[in-house]
């Protein structure tokens, strides 16, 4: 065993969202399009996300109160959203690893 202080530790292991809870959020399509718009990694507001969404501003809080407690979403400082970190894409990638799976926006824009 080494005990070289500059020798990198493992990483430890990101603990994965609910599959089932992972499922029924992209199984709705509006919530699907809030995760592809989600998918730059950017910050969006609760309207950019309905309107992505084509829902009503009611219904995107619910919607993104689902994906925030499946660990799907992030809310930050001013009510704007997120992917959290360890979920968000490689720079250029259209799409999001939930560990589950790969979910792939690019298709059918």
């Amino acid at each position: 065993m080494s005990t070289d202080p500059e020798t990198p530790k493992p990483a430890a292991a990101k603990p994965l969202p609910d599959l089932q809870k992972v499922v029924f959020i992209i199984g709705n399509f509006s919530r699907w399009k809030m995760l592809r718009e989600l998918a730059d990694g950017d910050t969006r507001t609760i309207r950019e996300l309905a309107t992505a969404g084509g829902c009503s501003y009611d219904s995107a809080i619910k919607h993104l109160s689902l994906m925030r407690e499946a660990g799907l979403v992030t809310q930050g400082r001013g009510s704007l959203y997120q992917l959290p970190p360890q979920h968000l894409p490689t720079p250029g990638q259209p799409h999001v690893d939930f560990g589950h799976c790969l979910l792939r926006f690019n298709a059918g824009k």
